[in-house]
Formats: C-alpha cells, structure tokens, sequence
C-alpha cells in the first residue's frame, strides 16, 4: 500500500515542475513559501526529479534540477508544460470531487469557480442531472466543526460500533471529515490519551466546554481506522484483478493471490459495508462465504431493482 506521506510528496513534486517550468526558474524562496518546503525537503525532491525522465533513462532523456545560487531549475522537461488531456473517467471523478468539497462547506471560492467551469465542460446540464451528496451532517458534525475550530474540548456520549458499549469521555477534536457516506470526527481522546477517530452518528450526547486545548504542530490526515474483533461479521470474497484496489482502501486479511484472482478475508461489525460493496463490484467480485452477507447483499439487491425497475 502506498502511503500518505508518498503520495503528497509526489503531488507536490507534480505541481512544483509545472510551476518552475513556466516562469523558466523560480525564486528559492518563492519556491519554499508557496509549496511549505524546508530547503532540505526542496533539494531532495530536486534530487528526485534529476534521475526521471523518458524511457531509455540516458543522459539525453533524464531532466535537469537543481538550486542555482537563489534560484530552482528545472529543464529538459518540457513535456510537463502541456498538461495530459483527461479521460472522461478522469474528468468525472475529478468533478465529483470537487463537488463533494462544496456540499460538505469545505471549497474555496477558486475551487467553486474552477468546479463551475468544469462542470461546464463536463456535464453542461449538470444542476439537472448531477448532484454529490455526503450525507446529512447533523448539528452534531456543525458543532463539531466550530469547536475544532476553536479548539474546544468537547464532552460526548458515545456508544461504541465493535464492543455495543455507551462510555462519556472527553476530546480534542481536530477535524470532522466525511469518507464512505458517513461522517467522523478526529481527534485526541482523553479516556484512553491517544488518537481516535469517533462516527457522528454514534454520538448520543455532545457538550461543548469551556476548556481549550493545543492542537498538534502537525494534524494527522483524517482516516477511518479499524481493527477487527471477534464479534464481527466476516466474509471471503474472490476479486478479479480490476477490484484490487480494494486492498488499499479496506482492512482485508488476503488469503491468496494469483494473477486470476485475489481471494479475501472481510471483517466488519456489520453486514452492510461487505454488502454494498459487492454490489459495487458486480462482476468483479464473487462472495465465496459468508451467509448473512449473502443475505443483506440480496435485501440491498432487491431495493435497487425495486427502486429502479427494468424499462
């Protein structure tokens, strides 16, 4: 699995090319400011970009970069001053995206502005026919969220998913985030003093403090995170090769792998996650065990067709 760290330094090495390239060099400074680099961070990924380069990875083929007194270089890369055409894929997702932003309150005005002319591109008629939603929020995710912001300790009730036990406790909440149509919150638990992430819905009771708290430097990125107990719901699925991503997006046991198949563990503390997920996958994934799974999969499967008839 790759992980966080690597993927948003490589976004940021992504993005740093482009923008040296056009002003054909760039301020050093300019440079750590506009991309949060320390000099070191800077002069490794510039370190990085000077062994890439085409296929064939002679010197001919390989960029140039490097720090010329106060200035950062970048050459022999002028395939990064055109941008790559997006699938419609691509474009979609991307739209998706951004549109996911605005519903949860989160997007800038640039963001809005740059949604708006994609969309008008994409999908013209989009305020007809596509619209992202995330959920309902709640009053509890909005107070969650004015007190992160305020870095305010939060009193919460909160019955917990794996063990089906109500405790009170109290956190520093650092972000509420949205991932897979259900909303959390992140932060410092003091019951247990250590990171937690806690689902909204789950919370019974919440009562902001008077109490402030310092939030760390640097904020972990929001994650749902999850460790299998013995009274959860398991399954084995088979994945075909095109469902592999599934790996890196759920904490699955793999139990063999070839290149046909990819055959799974699923552990969760109910038959809904397993299930919609199947019916994501359609073809791509066979349930081999797992008879409550089977079940929900086959309710869910029947709301659909009902909700959706055959023409």
């Amino acid at each position: 699995m790759i992980s966080a760290r690597t993927v948003d330094r490589l976004s940021r090495i992504l993005a740093l090319i482009p923008f040296v390239l056009e002003r054909h060099g760039a301020d050093v400074q300019e440079v750590l400011e506009r991309f949060d680099y320390t000099e070191a961070q800077l002069a490794r990924d510039l370190d990085t970009v000077f062994v890439c380069g085409l296929p064939g990875y002679g010197p001919g083929d390989l960029m140039e970069a490097y720090i010329d007194e106060d200035e950062v270089i970048i050459d022999a890369a002028e395939y990064f001053t055109r941008a790559p055409r997006l699938t419609p894929a691509e474009a979609l997702g991307l739209l998706a995206a951004g549109m996911t932003a605005i519903e949860m309150g989160a997007a800038s005005k640039a963001l809005s502005s740059a949604v708006a002319k994609l969309s008008a591109v994409v999908v013209p008629d989009a305020g007809q026919s596509l619209s992202v939603s995330v959920g309902e929020g709640s009053e509890q995710a909005t107070a969650l969220r004015e007190a992160a912001a305020g870095h305010r300790v939060v009193r919460i009730t909160y019955r917990s998913v794996g063990r089906e036990e109500t405790t009170t406790r109290e956190i520093e909440p650092w972000s509420v985030f949205t991932t897979l149509g259900r909303w959390y919150v992140t932060g410092r638990c003091r019951l247990v003093d250590d990171q937690r992430t806690f689902r909204i819905d789950r919370i019974k009771d919440l009562e902001p403090l008077d109490e402030l708290f310092e939030p760390p430097d640097e904020l972990p990125e929001p994650r749902v995170s999850y460790t299998p107990s013995p009274e959860d719901v398991t399954c084995v699925i088979d994945l075909s090769p095109a469902a592999r991503w599934v790996l890196d997006y759920y904490p699955v046991e793999v139990l063999r792998e070839s290149s046909r198949s990819i055959r799974i563990r699923f552990s969760s503390p109910d038959t809904e996650v397993p299930a919609r997920l199947l019916l994501r996958l359609g073809h791509d994934a066979r349930l081999v065990e797992g008879a409550e799974v089977a079940e929900r999969t086959r309710q869910l499967g029947e709301l659909l067709l009902a909700r959706y008839p055959s023409s």
